[in-house]
């Protein structure tokens, strides 16, 4: 494989003085060219610590030693656990440009800043524990140790848009990060944008309960194992009908919406009827050639063996002492070449001094927003939080998936989570004058954000040399689910099918029921993927600060997913391998529970004399006796305060309530103009004094802002673009939609 040439954080200096499960955070910033020195007193030698911290320098004193002093002095970005936060304050009053970071599982504030956490306990309080599961049974647990991994990306990300605004204006920033926190927005955040399927209802209102078993993606048996579809659209469900040979009780035009569909008493069964006797690859490779949206149920290890992860390089062998341990490579690929994790720090040209004035990091930036569906739209809107104008471009022939909604005119809940904080222009882009118009914003933008199959932007004559050629300095970002080559390049892919190919919804099931699948209504890795991808944008628009030129970078959402489970790759061991062991117990109440998840060998002998019993195979009996008598958040309590960690499972619509989150006052209730629902939103993207809150611009209806848009960023006079209107090239808001809008608001009285 080729070498990148020139990492976008080559010349950015970082001490990481992290322990525990967040270390991975700055293993995003090494892969991308930055000098990590990872301050501790012990070296990496197990496989976990290795995958965690690959391509980071190993210093074995720490952060208030002469030495750590020394190298924080030339560093760019200082991170540390819990504990070090006196030593940062003070770093920070010496040097005002510093960026640093306080990592914790709950931060330093409120009442539950001294609780103990863990992967289940960030589940618990997050709400993605309740949403996992089937209808009628208890909540599992997510396989792997992906609210970490999650977390983990929401504070790379704070930390790069910290960065830019310190090469910007000289002023740095501290954050106090919660695991949670991170958690509860990078996983799959219970009020942020949702899939197609939801058809925009947010997950607040969804059951109490789990999810019914099979309501959306479902799975199927076959002969040698599972397969998923995907049927979001009419015309993957025309695709699918015609691979079923058309069969006439599913004939009626109303199979065309996707409610009527998961309505259907007959259907699943049907479908369920027609795979049974054939095998995985058969139903993939004829599901592909109908268009229907499938992809076999493989297990991690077998999803590593594909021609695909060979074909694109996504694995490497690394030493560990005298042994060798399989790793997955760096996630992102920069201009065409793979950042990878073993790159030298390389000398960098200086950063110019920094002379602006921004509050928020990317004030001033323009963004051309293509993006679809959740991937989509989280990165751009990532952008938009801290600062950018962003502009989505829509098309009323091409509408966004999560333009679908319960409302008729394209808006909900989960929109207005997913697409604040932008504008959207119509535009015709099949059309030569329309893409002319294209390239005239792109030549005024900074980045152009886009997760289309691979091929589509060159088929309509967009590709990357014509949008370099407009513009020498544009950061192009493009994600896809398997990335853009490689034999399953061509494959139509979301969430669902990511999860389905590498592992994760095998491994997310009953550890008693090979059929009791809990995936079902999960986002992932779409807003992870979509944060890993603002973050290669953010890394471009650094090293354009000092070379000048663009860039491209691009993320396989696939690769994603390996790098969340790289300690079990390193471990040749299965996705779900770390959820072994009863964690999830039923409290008082009504379908309430608990989760108990002791660590260490001390807290597991803290419970034990919390019980009262002697013998540890008694252990367990005797908790779930214990938790059964006392309410979910009095159980959680009294066993935090004998050290041991545990959380109440919170349902989405407990969150706004609960201690945690507003104590930090993380959720702030926005005004839509077009929505009688609450819309609620994130505070912060990680909490800090040092940087305003994101703005407060409503997500737009279709077409909103193309007269404005094309006035401000081209400076086109109204006759020009009335006449780019008549000619049915710039689309904006049609009146049917705003009427439709006005009806809907004058409902509620």
């Amino acid at each position: 494989m080729s070498e990148l040439v020139d990492p976008p954080l080559s010349g950015i200096k970082v001490v990481d003085a992290v322990s525990g499960a967040l270390a991975p955070i700055s293993s995003y910033l090494a892969h991308l060219g930055a000098q990590v020195d990872r301050v501790h007193s012990v070296d990496a030698s197990d496989p976990v610590d290795l995958a965690a911290n690959a391509g980071k320098a190993w210093r074995s004193f720490a952060l208030d030693s002469d030495e750590g002093h020394a190298l924080a002095g030339e560093a760019h970005i200082v991170v540390a656990s819990k504990g070090h936060d006196v030593l940062l304050k003070g770093l920070r009053e010496l040097r005002p440009d510093l960026v640093t970071m306080t990592v914790s599982d709950f931060g330093l504030t409120g009442n539950l800043s001294g609780w103990r956490g863990s992967n289940a306990v960030l589940h618990a309080l997050s709400g993605e524990l309740s949403r996992s599961g089937i209808r009628g049974r208890e909540p599992v647990l997510p396989p792997g140790d992906l609210a970490y991994q999650c977390a983990s990306v929401q504070a790379a990300f704070a930390l790069c848009g910290g960065l830019y605004r310190a090469l910007r204006s000289g002023r740095g920033a501290h954050f106090d990060f919660a695991a949670l926190d991170g958690a509860v927005q990078a996983l799959d955040p219970g009020f942020g944008i949702s899939g197609s399927a939801t058809l925009g209802k947010p997950a607040g209102l969804l059951s109490r309960d789990r999810p019914r078993e099979g309501f959306q993606y479902p799975i199927f048996s076959c002969a040698d194992g599972f397969v998923r579809i995907c049927l979001l659209s009419k015309r993957q469900w025309r695709s699918m009908f015609e691979w079923l040979g058309r069969p006439e009780q599913f004939a009626s035009p109303e199979f065309d919406r996707t409610s009527i569909r998961y309505k259907s008493p007959d259907l699943l069964p049907h479908i369920a009827d027609f795979f049974r006797e054939r095998n995985r690859a058969d139903l993939e490779r004829e599901g592909q050639a109908h268009g229907v949206p499938i992809a076999a149920m493989l297990s991690l290890p077998e999803f590593l063996e594909t021609d695909h992860v060979r074909a694109r390089d996504a694995l490497k062998r690394v030493s560990v002492g005298k042994a060798e341990v399989t790793l997955p490579r760096g996630v992102q690929t920069i201009d065409g070449v793979r950042a990878d994790f073993d790159a030298a720090a390389q000398a960098a040209d200086p950063f110019p001094e920094a002379d602006d004035t921004c509050a928020l990091p990317f004030e001033g930036l323009k963004v051309i927003d293509l993006g679809v569906i959740v991937v989509g739209a989280e990165q751009a809107r990532m952008l938009g939080d801290l600062g950018a104008d962003v502009i989505k471009m829509e098309s009323r022939s091409f509408p966004d998936g999560n333009r679908q909604s319960y409302l008729d005119f394209g808006m909900s809940v989960s929109f207005a989570a997913g697409h604040r904080n932008k504008r959207s222009i119509g535009l015709d882009l099949r059309s030569e004058r329309g893409r002319e118009i294209f390239l005239d914003l792109v030549a005024e933008a900074d980045v152009v954000c886009s997760n289309f199959k691979p091929g589509t932007m060159d088929k309509l004559g967009l590709g990357q040399a014509t949008l370099r050629k407009a513009n020498p300095r544009i950061i192009l970002s493009e994600s896809s689910a398997f990335g853009s080559t490689g034999p399953w390049s061509n494959r139509m892919g979301y969430g669902p099918l990511v999860r389905a190919s590498t592992g994760l919804a095998l491994a997310w099931r009953y550890p008693d029921d090979p059929t009791g699948f809990s995936d079902t209504i999960t986002i992932y890795p779409d807003h992870v993927a979509g944060r890993i991808c603002a973050i290669g944008v953010v890394a471009l628009l650094i090293r354009r600060l000092r070379t000048g030129r663009g860039g491209t970078t691009a993320v396989a959402q696939a690769e994603v997913a390996l790098k969340h489970f790289a300690a079990q790759i390193a471990r040749s061991g299965e996705a779900g391998e770390s959820t072994a062991g009863k964690v999830v117990f039923a409290a008082e109440g009504d379908d309430e529970w608990c989760v108990v998840d002791p660590q260490t060998e001390q807290e597991r002998r803290s419970l034990a004399e919390l019980l009262g019993v002697t013998d540890p195979d008694q252990t367990s009996t005797a908790l779930e006796e214990w938790v059964a008598a006392h309410p979910p958040e009095e159980a959680a309590r009294v066993l935090q305060q004998a050290g041991i960690p545990a959380a109440p499972m919170l349902r989405i619509a407990d969150l706004p309530k609960h201690p945690f989150y507003t104590e930090r006052e993380f959720y702030r209730v926005e005004d839509h103009p077009w929505l009688q629902e609450t819309v609620r939103a994130e505070r912060y993207v990680a909490k800090t004094d040092d940087i305003p809150a994101p703005p407060n611009r409503p997500a737009p209806l279709s077409g909103e802002h193309s007269e404005e848009v094309l006035a401000e960023w081209l400076s086109l006079e109204p006759a020009a673009i009335a006449t780019l209107i008549e000619d049915a090239v710039l689309e904006p808001l049609h009146e049917d939609t705003r009427e439709a809008a006005k009806r809907h608001m004058a409902s509620s009285g």
